[in-house]
């Protein structure tokens, strides 16, 4: 596929760029370019071009993307048409509260409906994504821990959680202490009692828990953990990415948790990938409220207000007040949906992972066979003529799927995570069981088509480890 630079040829473009000496003129010298290397092509070509390009990527309008731990679901239109309204699309952020009454009453109106799915005291919405979100509720543990003039360094981290768990810890200056899981895949609650009975226990500040975990099932000792911990004098924190399983169902705060973070993008429709864009709002109970970042979004009579009279916060984490238009398309699928819909979301979810498991475990490897939430995983293991993941990775885009996550996580060999999502309809959900099959068929009868896959697109297979340590990410001569 050419560049856009490919396409060049001096005297193709015959629009005039007005003389910028004047605008210009304040710029420091050494900031402004001697030479700009444009390509010079028409606008037929830069349409087609570029029309072409997308028609190679892929997304969730292009098929089934079931990429586990991420719910890339079906993003209703609706919401990308009420961004698009012009009273919130050209509203300035330094408005004033008087002119923005309806974005602030947004604003707090899907705070409050995060409280009620989730049971939290109070949300805030600031953080641009789910690591965001993660980093500010350290920020908010280590807040805790300082006013209680204790000095505790240490945050508990199930070997099974995501790699931004432990990163956002890190950041923050705390250590990172692993706890293994058990064969059922739940945290190992001796190997907790272990450690907090040890001489470490005083210095636990928290633990971060995924629920559901990523390996998408529901931790039966969930109960049994935060009780543990909250002896122990310690703060338990739930990355909430995977609450597209339970939202409507079963609520955060009565499984013990003391503060959170959700997945606007994820969760309640937004579209997101390539780095963005995201929102990661956080939530906390009654003790942790005066800690959230300021401005919070406040309601007197029927005025709505941001209040930085917060002496106690730990200040702001966001320019402005966070990713707005992802908070819009989150609230109105909120308001589409209502209550009941927001259960049969999770519902649904449950349902499209079960089917698929069940289907799927006739041909591939389960390594925790029991019922999962939104998602699960298989893996490569027994797979003929030494057919990997990355493989099978590979050859399902070749059937007009976006590989499944895989390699993660890291507890389980050759990892295969797949999540459908509520969006799918059964007959989608069958003719993915039916590839699975092929797949594995051809495993067995022509293996180097796996080996050399994907074989029908635009691009073949890439050396992902090259990419990944060696990355170009501009375009030079």
């Amino acid at each position: 596929m050419n560049t856009i630079f490919d396409l060049h040829s001096t005297g193709k473009n015959k629009y005039l760029v007005p003389d910028s000496h004047d605008t210009a003129s304040e710029i420091p010298d050494k900031y402004l370019r001697k030479i700009c290397d444009m390509p010079d092509v028409n606008e037929t070509e830069i349409a087609r071009h570029y029309t072409k390009l997308s028609t190679m990527n892929f997304g969730t309008d292009s098929g089934m993307y079931p990429l586990g731990s991420c719910t890339m679901k079906h993003n209703p239109k609706i919401n990308e048409r009420v961004t698009a309204l012009s009273g919130f699309a050209a509203l300035h952020p330094m408005s004033g509260d008087e002119h923005s009454q309806g974005t602030l009453r947004i604003m707090y109106e899907l705070a409050q409906n995060l409280c009620a799915i989730t049971g939290m005291k109070s949300f805030t919405l600031q953080p641009a994504a789910g690591a965001h979100g993660e980093l500010l509720a350290v920020m908010i543990v280590k807040k805790y821990f300082n006013d209680l003039k204790q000095k505790r360094t240490t945050i508990l981290i199930p070997d099974s959680a995501h790699g931004t768990n432990p990163a956002s810890v890190a950041i923050c200056g705390y250590n990172v202490k692993a706890v293994p899981s058990n064969e059922d895949g739940d945290v190992d609650i001796n190997a907790l009692k272990t450690l907090l009975s040890s001489d470490m226990a005083d210095d636990i500040a928290a633990m971060m828990l995924t629920s559901p975990n990523t390996l998408g099932l529901f931790d039966k000792g969930i109960l049994d953990i935060t009780k543990l911990l909250h002896s122990n004098g310690s703060l338990v924190y739930c990355d909430g990415a995977n609450l597209n399983a339970i939202m409507g169902k079963a609520k955060i705060s009565d499984m013990g948790f003391d503060i959170m973070h959700i997945n606007l993008h994820k969760t309640f429709s937004t579209p997101h990938g390539g780095g963005g864009p995201g929102s990661g709002p956080v939530g906390v109970i009654e003790k942790l409220v005066k800690y959230l970042p300021v401005p919070i979004v406040e309601k007197n009579d029927n005025q709505y207000r941001l209040s930085y009279d917060k002496p106690e916060s730990i200040g702001s984490v966001h320019s402005f007040y966070g990713n707005w238009s992802v908070m819009l398309k989150a609230w109105t699928y909120i308001k589409q949906l209502g209550e009941q819909g927001i259960a049969e979301v999770s519902e649904k979810a449950v349902l499209n992972a079960n089917y698929l498991r069940v289907c799927l475990k006739e041909y591939y490897n389960l390594p925790k066979d029991r019922i999962c939430m939104h998602e699960f995983v298989v893996n490569d293991k027994n797979m003929p003529n030494g057919i990997t993941t990355n493989d099978i990775a590979k050859r399902i885009l070749d059937y007009g799927y976006h590989a499944p996550t895989v390699y993660f996580p890291l507890i389980i060999d050759g990892a295969i995570m797949i999540e459908p999502t509520e969006t799918e309809s059964k007959e989608t959900l069958d003719e993915f069981v039916k590839s699975m099959k092929d797949i594995l068929s051809e495993a067995k009868e022509n293996p180097d088509l796996l080996k050399n896959a994907p074989q029908s697109l635009h691009i073949g297979r890439v050396d992902a480890v090259g990419a990944a340590r060696n990355p170009v990410l501009k375009w030079e001569k």
